[in-house]
């Protein structure tokens, strides 16, 4: 069934259309991603479904039943409220029932209670039972807990800005709605977490959009892939790693389909050279054939780095800690140890990355290198030849104008630093080329830094960095504001770098890529070495969880209780519930052998059998959950 369905939508921009005559649709359980380069009009695109933005053209058409779930890149909130009255303050189906569930609870506990207060109440209990909201409270601290939210009474305006984005993300998926609009939800998640959410919308039976830069992510949990280039979404069945397939055999036909017109073209220009031909009409076919030819639009080649940057030597020390210990005091008056004690002398041609949970002391440990603050105890030692290119979370938008408050050129920006950069084979790479490496072609070198958006002036502050020629490169959070094609062109960079390099990043790709050794930081301070890449060390995790797991079971399973536990009496609530329970058990079985015959019958109409057997998967899913909860009033005694 079709959920959503866009026709011809258009969109104009400031200066230009962003894009014009999209035509998608997405059905119910579909997994898909859009993507293209940033300034292309992917978020815009969302909003526009999200109905935030009107498009100038086209239509936007769903399903009778379909909700729609949005998570923005920068979410709205209201500073005073705490993070439980944000979450509730949804429209969502379920919700609401809860919120009349707690209203009725209060007024029939009250001298003003009524028959049909009563009944009223009766009645939402029932809607309760059939909606299985009775443990929904648990199931939203469930989803909290994830993202590291467990105090609910905590205001959203004393929440940094990532801890905003995960509330806004924990919102969206406890929302009631069946598609789900995302856009880059894995940005400021630990590598843990976004593990978690990829399982969980690979599981989910509501259908997704997203727009993330997480390629991991992307191969994992999308089944197809839009692509939205010079103005126009191009559908890929598959998931990213398909996608790049048959984008490299649809740029090889490309390629081959443009030298054969470039061959054919030779000759028809030596034909038009040769001399006036007649005025016949196949002469002057065949000329506008050539003009046509020659005016054709040309296939865009992404430049991607062939030259090895020629580095900075570094000296015999490089950089070196000695018993390093940081502190730091919390809000509430408590000190947080980021570093105990900490020691590590680096090495020529190093390649770190860094490790650890949302807060443990990440991107205080890189500032602690770098010299930005100083260490409570013990020494940090900067070698003479060590020069740091230091790429940082959060910029001041200050450092884009000059002291006089002039607003440069994107290529005056970079030109402040350095003109060339030299390469290892003796040429010599100018600062307008390393821009267009980076996306910045045209005439965008000479539009104001202002003009840019914020994507695209931290692509420009990362181009800077390197034309700086760092032979000690620390890149936190890079790729939170990058699309998949910058951060391919930064890998390419990378893979040449001769220099020491240290990554922060929650892209499992990128680090895969860019490391071959971890530094894990923990939340007592302590930090251990793990040689291999982030991949290989989140398998080592899952096996130590799984080995945990086994072991806790085989002690629960030894540990007998020495005295029988206390049978508690159902509340009139729960023996109303579990009245209802029998009732609902009773009709699901009896469904569920109807429904085993007709997909064991003669059908073969491959969507009715598809929707045959999502129904008998509610069902079996449906009867674990009442199950469940069936046993659990069963063991009370009755009201």
């Amino acid at each position: 069934m079709n959920l959503l369905s866009i026709k011809d939508l258009e969109k104009r921009g400031r200066d230009a259309t962003l894009f014009s005559g999209v035509t998608f649709g997405l059905e119910i359980g579909h997994k898909a991603a859009l993507i293209g380069k940033n300034g292309t009009g992917k978020s815009t695109l969302l909003n526009c479904i999200a109905g935030n933005l009107q498009p100038d053209k086209g239509t936007i058409g769903t399903a009778k039943e379909c909700r729609i779930s949005f998570l923005p890149q920068n979410p709205m909130y209201s500073e005073n409220d705490t993070i439980r009255s944000h979450i509730f303050k949804s429209r969502s189906g379920k919700l609401e029932v809860i919120r009349r569930y707690e209203e009725l609870c209060l007024e029939i506990n009250s001298m003003e209670s009524s028959p049909r207060i009563q009944e009223e109440f009766d009645k939402i209990s029932e809607e309760m039972t059939k909606r299985s909201l009775w443990d929904y409270d648990t199931q939203i601290k469930q989803i909290l807990s994830k993202f590291g939210i467990t105090n609910l009474d905590q205001t959203m305006g004393s929440l940094s800005g990532g801890m905003i984005k995960k509330v806004a993300l924990a919102q969206v998926l406890i929302d009631d709605s069946q598609l789900l609009l995302l856009d880059e939800p894995t940005n400021h998640l630990d590598v843990q977490t976004i593990s978690w959410l990829e399982e969980y919308l690979c599981n989910t039976q509501k259908a997704v959009l997203m727009v993330t830069h997480d390629r991991y992510f992307l191969d994992n949990v999308c089944a197809s892939i839009y692509e939205l280039s010079n103005g126009k979404v191009k559908f890929y069945i598959g998931n990213y790693s398909s996608y790049l397939e048959k984008k490299a055999t649809e740029t090889e036909i490309q390629e081959n389909t443009e030298r054969r017109i470039e061959s054919v073209l030779r000759k028809e220009k030596e034909w038009l050279l040769r001399g006036p031909q007649a005025r016949g009409t196949k002469a002057k076919a065949r000329v506008d054939s050539i003009k046509k030819m020659i005016s054709r639009e040309k296939i865009a080649k992404d430049k991607g780095f062939d030259f090895q940057v020629l580095g900075r030597r570094l000296g015999g020390t490089i950089l070196e800690l000695t018993n390093v210990s940081k502190t730091f005091a919390t809000p509430e008056g408590k000190k947080k140890i980021i570093l105990k004690d900490f020691s590590y002398s680096f090495k020529k041609g190093e390649r770190l990355g860094i490790f650890g949970l949302n807060g443990v002391g990440k991107t205080t440990l890189l500032n602690l290198l770098t010299g930005t603050i100083n260490p409570d105890e013990g020494k940090i030692k900067k070698g003479e030849n060590t020069v740091f290119g230091y790429y940082k979370q959060q910029i001041d938008k200050e450092m884009f104008f000059s002291k006089d408050n002039y607003v440069p050129t994107v290529l005056e920006y970079i030109q402040e630093k350095a003109e060339i950069i030299s390469t290892n084979d003796g040429k010599q790479i100018s600062s307008s080329r390393m821009l267009e490496y980076f996306g910045f072609i045209g005439r965008i070198q000479y539009s104001p830094i202002n003009t840019l958006s914020g994507g695209e002036q931290k692509r420009l502050y990362l181009v800077k960095l390197l034309m700086q020629n760092p032979n000690f490169l620390i890149l936190d959070e890079p790729t939170n504001d990058f699309d998949v094609f910058t951060l391919a062109i930064l890998e390419s960079f990378l893979e040449t770098y001769t220099g020491c390099l240290i990554v922060v990043s929650h892209d499992r790709c990128f680090m895969d890529k860019t490391v071959d050794t971890m530094l894990v930081l923990k939340e007592n301070g302590e930090v251990s070495g793990f040689v291999g890449s982030c991949s290989e060390y989140l398998q080592l995790l899952d096996s130590q969880e799984t080995e945990t797991k086994k072991n806790t079971i085989v002690k629960q399973e030894k540990t007998i209780p020495k005295n029988k536990p206390t049978v508690k009496r159902r509340t009139f609530k729960e023996q109303k519930e579990f009245e209802a329970l029998e009732e609902e058990i009773f009709t699901l079985e009896e469904k569920k052998p109807q429904l085993e015959a007709l997909l064991s019958g003669t059908e073969t109409d491959f969507s009715k059998i598809k929707v045959i057997t999502d129904e008998y998967n509610q069902v079996l899913n449906k009867l674990e959950i009442l199950y469940e909860r069936w046993e659990f009033l069963g063991n009370l005694e009755e009201y």
